[in-house]
Parts: C-alpha cells; sequence; structure tokens
C-alpha cells in the first residue's frame, strides 16, 4: 500500500539514485520523476540518459526532462500532479518561489553537508579539501537561496584518512537515502518542525572545474593529501613534469624536514617519487600520464624518470 503523500521527484545525478530507489521501496506515491535533459557523455560523446531516468524508467516512473524550468508550461504540469510534497536530491537547478509554493506540504531537499556547512554544489569535494573530521546529509524545506532554508533532520558520517571524494559521495547517497525515509515518517507522524538554519555559521562550496585540480606545491603536504583526496574522481589532482601533465590519485604526507623549493623531486626509496612541499614532503603513491594508465608509482617508475632535483609544476 502506498504512502498518503503523493510525491514529485526531481533529480539528475548519481547521487540522487539511492533516494528514488529508497522512496520505491517503502512504496512512497511518486507521481512524476522530474531530471535533466539527455547529454552527451564520455569520449565519443554519446547521448546518455541520466542515472534518475534510467532508474525511473526501470521502476516504471513517469519521466519528465524540461529543457527550461522557468515557463508556465512547466509550472502547469506540476500543478496538474496536485504534488503533496516535492523532494529534490542533486537536481541541479534552483527553483523558483512559483514552483515551491506548488505542493500542498512543502518543497524539501536532501544536501550533501551538515548545514549551515558547506552550501553550495560541491559540498562532498570540499569538505574533504578543507580536511574535515565528519560530514554528513540534511533534510531541509527548500527556499529561494542556495541551501539557506530551514533544517529538518541530519544525520552525521566520519571522514577517514582513507576517504575520497568518491568513496564519501557513495556513503553520503546511501545515507541521504536512508535520512530522507526517516525525514517523510516523521512528517505523516509528527508534522513539519523546522528549525532555521544559524547563518552566521555558514560556509560554502562553490562549483569546482577541471583547472581546480592544479596542485600548489606551496601549501603543506597535509593539505595537499587532502586536496589530492578532495578532487577524487572528478575533477582530478594534477601537476607537470617537463610540460607533461601527471594526474595524482593518491598520495601520503610525510613530517620532515626540507631545504628543497616546494615541488622539488627530493630522494627517497627507490621505487618511491618524494616531493618537498610548503611543509614536509609528499609521497606520490598511484599517478598516472595523460596518455596512460593509472600505476602504483613504482610501476609507473620503471617506465618513466622523474629524478631528484626535478621540479613538478
Amino acid at each position: 500500500m502506498k504512502s498518503g503523500i503523493k510525491i514529485i521527484f526531481m533529480g539528475t545525478p548519481d547521487f540522487a539514485v539511492p533516494a528514488l530507489k529508497a522512496l520505491h521501496q517503502n512504496n512512497n506515491d511518486v507521481a512524476l520523476v522530474i531530471t535533466q535533459p539527455d547529454r552527451p557523455k564520455g569520449r565519443g560523446r554519446k547521448i546518455t540518459p541520466s542515472p534518475v531516468k534510467t532508474v525511473a524508467l526501470k521502476i516504471g516512473y513517469d519521466v519528465v526532462q524540461p529543457v527550461s524550468i522557468k515557463t508556465g508550461e512547466f509550472e502547469n504540469l506540476l500543478k496538474r500532479q496536485k504534488p503533496d510534497m516535492i523532494i529534490v536530491v542533486a537536481f541541479g537547478h534552483i527553483l523558483s518561489k512559483n514552483i515551491l509554493e506548488i505542493p500542498k506540504l512543502a518543497t524539501i531537499n536532501v544536501h550533501a553537508s551538515l548545514l549551515p556547512k558547506y552550501r553550495g554544489a560541491a559540498p562532498i569535494q570540499w569538505a574533504v579539501i578543507k580536511g574535515e573530521k565528519e560530514t554528513g546529509v540534511t533534510t531541509m524545506l527548500l527556499d529561494e537561496g542556495v541551501d539557506t532554508g530551514d533544517i529538518l533532520l541530519s544525520s552525521k558520517t566520519e571522514i577517514t584518512l582513507n576517504d575520497t571524494a568518491g568513496s564519501l559521495h557513495d556513503r553520503l547517497a546511501d545515507l541521504g537515502a536512508d535520512l530522507l525515509i526517516q525525514t517523510l515518517k516523521t512528517i505523516e507522524t509528527k508534522g513539519l518542525n523546522p528549525t532555521p538554519q544559524d547563518h552566521a555559521r555558514a560556509t560554502f562550496a562553490p562549483l569546482l572545474n577541471k583547472k581546480d585540480g592544479h596542485l600548489n606545491w606551496q601549501m603543506p603536504a597535509e593539505s595537499l593529501d587532502t586536496f589530492i583526496r578532495g578532487m577524487t574522481p572528478w575533477p582530478g589532482a594534477f601537476t607537470f613534469h617537463m610540460d607533461k601533465r601527471f594526474k595524482i590519485f593518491k598520495a601520503g604526507p610525510i613530517p620532515m624536514e626540507v631545504d628543497e623549493l616546494p615541488g622539488t623531486v627530493i630522494k627517497g626509496f627507490p621505487d618511491e617519487l618524494r616531493v618537498s612541499t610548503g611543509r614536509g614532503a609528499l609521497s606520490i603513491l598511484e599517478i598516472q600520464e595523460a596518455s596512460g594508465k593509472r600505476l602504483l608509482t613504482k610501476d609507473f617508475l620503471r617506465g618513466y624518470t622523474i629524478a631528484p632535483g626535478d621540479v613538478l609544476t
């Protein structure tokens, strides 16, 4: 038997998929799924549906992919559904006041941070980059701002020393799905009980692009480690050696005194690539040449020479 709350779901990437699956598994009444249009993807630029569309069609949900959500036609489409609630998980658009006011109960968002920290498009990456010890997910009421709405519930998770943005993404996606179901059950039994955010404590997580992954060797080794993990798998951390671009997937800080200028390769073990930083040294553990494969450093050095005294930029 389906839940009495009629839902329109809005989401696009992989992060939103566990939430959509959880709604289905818990017999929630999802009347319509809204996702972004199919787009070119990969080297072949093949037109590809969003992960949410792929899953929604397999489940059997009706799917709509508006080119623009800023039209009267789109608003009327939503109004005709007469939803009790709109649920938004990584949809990729800011909703207008007109859309926010359509559902009878509320428009709810699942955000991948412990608000008010890390408002914005890349909360997972920035939490790792900044060396946070924990993060989490938050359900909130959407308003016209960017992640500024009142909080409903939150759930925490530790950021381990081995976490990348990729591993944390997957964990938070599942945590967000669980929190969404918990939020809906709480609303059904107790109603809405939102808590305003403390805007004075807000921090921000702006969108990242490919050039943002360029390593700055002036940074301390510990910060470079969190930077690399936060940039993995996307947009990817990279450096240059003699004009060749190398992607760095994994590294480890070494607390040691260094005299060489930051970015200088220094002597380490025979199969190690050790680099001087703004404080301490960084051992590069996994690396990839632009046209090559991702390799352990010891395997990479069998076919490519980077010698002590060389400078990475």
